[in-house]
């Protein structure tokens, strides 16, 4: 299990995923996602009351990981007697991290920022979070950038990865199932309260582990990047990412603050809302810019590369064993 996820994350972390495929058959999180709008669209009555919707949300996740699993146990076991039936799990397990995509996006962000200007840098970073751009100046822009690259590293990357190595494919294809339900339906709205609860809650445990994991990773990777510091990384993790609102985000949110002496987090405003939340890290809040974004990815591609070589390590002791 740990060889497909290594497998997996070598030929994403080469190839991503093609745009000519995506176009032709789509992504295994756009199959996903049509799923949960079914069940939601069905199951979640406006008409019932708050335990009822609650309870229908519970049996909604339950539907959607019963699906994803027993077709990724097909795909992973099932298929092994026809040509190319071993070649077709790696390659949907492939599918499954975002280590090209979120580099290419946050990259965008600076790019846009170094070339285009404020207004450029606030439309590319407007499609990686979710946050007011109009209301963003230079260093939240690069801010929001570098926060999102830490979270979906986590959530992105080393998560289904992680689930992988313990679950092989159904592992993995049952943790984007539970994490592409949270973007969806895991909001604190009128509609999804209720019937979200259980895809937040879920998704809150299982990306547990590998938040931890993706602090780790930034903090080994400091050694290896010119004036980043570890042992700040480690101080930021333990000062700051309690003070998170979300139990996961603030661990490789801290820790990449902390390496790279900046500031991340803070208040940021939402639908027109402000939400107040701490700085996390002991860097200046105003003097960031899209060099800041840059070392910020080659602290993530280090981190990746680590990533990638324990589960080649794991892999190969497994297999020796």
């Amino acid at each position: 299990m740990f060889l497909l996820a290594f497998f997996a994350l070598i030929i994403e972390r080469i190839f991503g995923y093609p745009d000519w495929l995506f176009r032709t058959i789509g992504h295994p999180v756009t199959w996903m996602g049509r799923l949960i709008s079914r069940l939601d669209n069905g199951w979640n009555r406006e008409a019932d009351d708050f335990d009822t919707r609650k309870r229908m949300g519970v049996l909604a996740l339950l539907t959607l990981l019963g699906v994803t699993i027993a077709v990724a146990f097909v795909i992973e076991y099932g298929l092994l007697t026809i040509p190319l039936g071993a070649v077709l799990p790696i390659l949907i397990a492939a599918s499954l991290p975002a280590q090209k995509s979120l580099e290419k996006h946050v990259e965008a962000v600076a790019d846009a920022m170094k070339y285009g200007g404020l207004d450029a840098g606030r439309k590319a970073v407007s499609m990686i979070v979710g946050r007011d751009p109009e209301k963003l100046d230079e260093a939240a822009v690069c801010r929001a950038a570098i926060e999102s690259l830490a979270e979906n590293f986590s959530d992105g990357v080393v998560a289904p990865a992680f689930w992988m190595g313990v679950g092989g494919l159904a592992g993995g294809a049952a943790y984007k199932a539970a994490n592409t339900a949270d973007s969806m339906i895991g909001h604190r709205n009128p509609r999804h309260e209720a019937f979200g609860w259980a895809a937040a809650r879920f998704d809150d445990l299982i990306n547990l582990p590998a938040s931890r994991l993706s602090a780790f990773l930034f903090v080994l990777a400091a050694f290896f990047v010119d004036k980043a510091s570890p042992r700040n990384a480690i101080k930021a993790i333990f000062r700051d990412a309690r003070h998170h609102r979300s139990p996961n985000a603030g661990w490789p949110e801290a820790a990449m603050a902390g390496a790279l002496g900046i500031a991340l987090a803070g208040p940021r405003s939402y639908g027109g809302q402000m939400i107040e939340a701490r700085f996390m890290g002991e860097g200046g809040r105003s003097e960031l810019t899209q060099v800041d974004i840059r070392r910020a990815l080659k602290l993530a591609r280090v981190a990746d590369a680590l990533f990638i070589g324990l589960f080649g390590f794991l892999a190969w002791i497994i297999w020796q064993a």
